[in-house]
């Protein structure tokens, strides 16, 4: 049963976490101090206030600008803090595997943190167009524990079967990025994208890594098409991919298993 006030918990926890991400966004961009450095503006370097930090409505009252040097603050900080609000109430409203077992709650703590590491993600690569191994690798070494916990929860299953997953969810996203990566050396997509593929794979395991490798290109096509329609974007323009791969892995891990039936429902399967 969905209970009212963890949602709302959530979601204020969200929210937080989303500002979080956008200051060590900034943090690992300048190279500072990631834990005790105190927040401040990206133009006038003044130390934000409590007032200044409270996730949502700090951006709102300030309507976007930063409130000594009144410079644009941007939406991007706005808009983490929101996506990052609503991805952990939806995470748990939609968790696929319950609550009933201790790997599912380990698992359920787990995907939130990854709600937060992906946001710092697409934020840096929506500005820097960049994946910073800070926050790439660490998921990538999680995602073997993660893949371990899911595993058991599977009646009678063991190291075989854990390395079938793990090993398997390799193949649709890595496999095919990192093919990508090696012929066009690194022009058709990043080395971040690769390492964060194999990420997305290990956790999700192949049939929704499937998913997610497929969801991860209409998504970018739908998105890119009608910028190069207008002329806005040339077919020599960098777009950075990583929040496409971000997007397409929140979807599949949380709605995956849904898709995939609706899909052989389709087929008459």
């Amino acid at each position: 049963m969905i209970q009212f006030e963890i949602a709302v918990f959530l979601g204020v926890l969200g929210a937080a976490m989303g500002s979080f991400a956008g200051a060590m966004t900034w943090r690992i961009h300048t190279k500072r101090e990631l834990a005790n450095d105190r927040s401040e503006c990206e133009v006038c370097h003044h130390k934000l206030g409590v007032l200044d930090l409270i996730p949502i409505f700090s951006w709102l009252w300030l309507r976007g600008k930063c409130r000594y040097c009144s410079k644009p603050i941007g939406w991007l900080p706005f808009v983490a803090e929101v996506a990052v609000a609503a991805a952990f109430v939806l995470s748990y409203v939609c968790w696929p595997l319950g609550f009933a077992t201790w790997q599912a709650i380990s698992l359920f703590i787990l995907w939130l943190g990854y709600q937060v590491a992906l946001a710092i993600l697409v934020l840096y690569d929506a500005r820097w167009m960049l994946l910073p191994n800070k926050i790439v690798l660490p998921l990538v070494a999680i995602a073997f524990v993660d893949a371990a916990l899911r595993v058991s929860l599977l009646p009678g299953a063991g190291v075989v079967e854990y390395v079938m997953y793990a090993g398997l969810g390799l193949l649709p996203l890595t496999g095919v990025y990192g093919g990508l990566y090696l012929v066009s050396k690194g022009r058709w997509i990043g080395f971040g994208d690769v390492k964060l593929a194999v990420f997305m794979g290990v956790v999700l395991g192949w049939q929704k890594a499937l998913v997610a490798f497929i969801l991860a290109n209409v998504i970018s096509f739908v998105v890119v098409l009608p910028g190069l329609a207008t002329g806005k974007l040339a077919r020599t323009s960098r777009v950075p991919f990583g929040p496409f791969l971000i997007t397409a892995f929140i979807i599949a891990g949380l709605w995956g298993d849904q898709l995939i039936h609706w899909y052989f429902g389709l087929m008459g399967l």
